[in-house]
């Protein structure tokens, strides 16, 4: 069987492109032809490459994984006339990350150290919550999600989830709650607490070790965003449950002060991936590195 390459280049514009008629503008083809051209290469693979949904078209499974092929193939091409002219330049491996705000900053720095370390690599991180990102993921238009917790059921039975870091979660405050430290925990009864919404597995967790050890708090603000919790605390709003590695430079410099250690309090910090037809190589590096 041999491919017809002007076949897999129209079909390649028209995917990308997401309309036949700008296809059409862009290869400058009338567009009955475009449209013949990319029914003549459904037929030929004996595959169903796009579903038209309210005028649109959509990629079906099969086109999103010959979309993947078809760049990848002409970006080959195109490395090896560059290279035959001497023009060759080392071409970077892009990763497309997902991150919930939750996610420690220091995390995804060591992440993206241990991927500038292996590879020549360029990163982009997206940040959302979770059923967005898990969406982004399940169209491969992200490589990996870093999340604190899984979603409640697993809908896609293609992802795949590694648990990379585990970490003990401590109350924190400012100079002024200093003296909570002592008859830690009984000294958080009516305090002023910053913390997790409720959909993280965190905000669960911190409720059900208050409620075990009869402690009444008063929530002050809710937040999956770190910094944002972070600032509230250094303000003197509240105290506010974390890991000490994301309270690093604020316990340094004596702006924050650790109040004590919950007993089997963790976060939990997991990567989440998608089956994938073309893995990349920079993905598989990193999840070997973690």
């Amino acid at each position: 069987m041999w491919i017809n390459y002007h076949h897999l280049f129209y079909f390649k514009t028209i995917a990308e492109e997401q309309s036949v008629s700008r296809a059409a503008e862009k290869l400058r083809l009338g567009q009955p032809t475009l449209s013949a051209q990319l029914k003549q290469f459904e037929d030929y693979l004996n595959v169903k490459l796009f579903d038209r949904q309210h005028k649109k078209l959509i990629l079906t499974e099969q086109g999103k994984i010959a979309l993947e092929y078809a760049q990848e193939i002409f970006k080959l091409g195109y490395e090896m006339i560059d290279t035959l002219n001497d023009r060759a330049v080392p071409d970077k491996i892009k990763l497309q990350i997902g991150a919930l705000d939750a996610i420690p900053k220091e995390f995804l720095v060591e992440f993206a150290q241990a991927g500038f370390k292996k590879n020549n690599i360029q990163m982009s991180f997206i940040e959302g919550d979770l059923n967005h990102l898990m969406r982004q993921l399940e169209v491969h238009d992200i490589d990996v999600v870093v999340t604190n917790y899984l979603p409640m059921a697993k809908s896609n039975k293609k992802n795949s989830h590694f648990l990379v870091q585990k970490n003990e979660i401590k109350i924190y405050g400012a100079a002024a709650f200093k003296t909570l430290k002592k008859n830690f925990p009984d000294s958080l009864k009516n305090q002023k607490m910053i913390l997790p919404n409720y959909d993280s597995q965190l905000r669960s967790d911190l409720d059900h070790w208050f409620k075990l050890r009869a402690i009444d708090v008063d929530v002050v603000a809710e937040s999956q965003d770190m910094a944002l919790k972070k600032q509230l605390a250094l303000k003197g709003l509240g105290l506010v449950a974390a890991t000490e590695a994301s309270m690093k430079n604020e316990i340094q410099n004596h702006q924050i002060f650790e109040i004590g250690s919950l007993s089997n309090v963790f976060e939990n910090i997991f990567l989440l991936t998608q089956e994938r037809k073309i893995i990349n190589p920079a993905l598989k590096t990193l999840l070997k590195e973690f």
